[in-house]
């Protein structure tokens, strides 16, 4: 035993460089890693006679997310374009979750007709309903429009969840507390504003500046939301889910130079995982302490001040009644 110790004190002696490195390497590593994943969403909360809706929920952080709540007991409506995708996707989450009670709906969110009817079977169908996720996007898509001629990035990631959450309000209030997540994005902060005279984008379409108005509409929305919904139970959250590995970026990926996807190729290892980034979101819809804030919005688990257009009331009111007349809501 004498001689074993002796040999790995000799030995730590004649490597400590190497050792030191190694050490401080696997720290640092470990500390990336943790910075990556950003905040976990660490509440006890149970859904026990919750329903919940996600929109998107056969893939990504919305599957991620739908998983969580429904191991906390709740009953999930999964609202997706992809009705065999959104069937495999509710068999899984059965499976993680030892919950049956996992409901798949349709809903494409690129037509307007298809948000009425899924909100027309809600109405009929369901007692309650505790918790709206808007979780669905698309981004960085060519220039397309939606089957009601709107430029598809604003028409998906906006306009159908703005028409969805209106003709659902009678039934979150009616189940009040009740909560509307809608997931934004940083995007919304980088140079985004609302191109009120020209909202299709149609005199000058990029992808990028398509995407980003998008999610800037979701944080308005939101604050709008919450202003009139003062009163009722209903409390509105918008936020940043982080930087996520998704069908999202199908999009933006391969369209990249190619030297641009050897450059950023060392930083895909930062890049959070969907459960990673689907934490945000769980923490918005169960965290007990968020019960009395409203039109904010958050990032990493914490409350984040949104971008100053974010928080252009004006604006937000703008963007309420134009997008009221564009889905025709009386």
């Amino acid at each position: 035993m004498q001689n074993f110790i002796r040999a790995v004190r000799t030995f730590a002696y004649n490597h400590s460089t190497g050792i030191t490195v190694v050490t401080f390497t696997g720290l640092g590593l470990y500390a990336l890693h943790r910075w990556k994943a950003g905040g976990v969403c660490c509440s006890p909360t149970r859904l026990d006679g919750k329903t919940v809706l996600i929109t998107g929920a056969n893939t990504g952080i919305g599957k991620e997310t739908a998983a969580d709540l429904a191991s906390r007991g709740a009953r999930v409506i999964l609202a997706c374009r992809d009705l065999v995708k959104a069937t495999l996707a509710a068999e899984d989450i059965r499976e993680r979750s030892g919950n049956g009670n996992i409901v798949v709906k349709r809903l494409d969110l690129a037509s307007l007709q298809s948000v009425r009817q899924l909100a027309k079977d809600l109405l009929e169908t369901e007692e309650r309903l505790d918790i709206l996720i808007n979780n669905a996007g698309v981004m960085s898509c060519p220039k397309w429009q939606t089957e009601d001629g709107f430029e598809m990035q604003f028409g998906v990631n906006h306009l159908g969840h703005f028409l969805l959450t209106n003709c659902l309000l009678d039934l979150l209030k009616k189940s009040a507390p009740s909560r509307i997540v809608n997931v934004s994005s940083l995007a919304h902060e980088r140079a985004a504003e609302i191109y009120f005279d020209d909202i299709n984008l149609d005199k000058d379409y990029t992808p990028q500046k398509a995407y980003k108005q998008s999610k800037l509409a979701n944080v308005l929305f939101s604050r709008e939301l919450s202003k009139r919904l003062q009163g009722t139970g209903v409390t509105v959250y918008s936020l940043h889910p982080g930087i996520i590995h998704t069908e999202l970026g199908r999009h933006f990926w391969p369209k990249l130079p190619l030297w641009k996807r050897i450059l950023y190729q060392p930083f895909v290892h930062l890049i959070k995982t969907p459960r990673e980034g689907a934490q945000t979101t769980i923490y918005c819809a169960v965290e007990e302490s968020l019960a009395k804030e409203s039109g904010l919005y958050y990032s990493d688990c914490e409350r984040k001040p949104a971008a100053p257009q974010g928080q252009d009331d004006e604006a937000g009111r703008r963007l309420w009644d134009l997008s009221h007349s564009m889905v025709g809501l009386s």
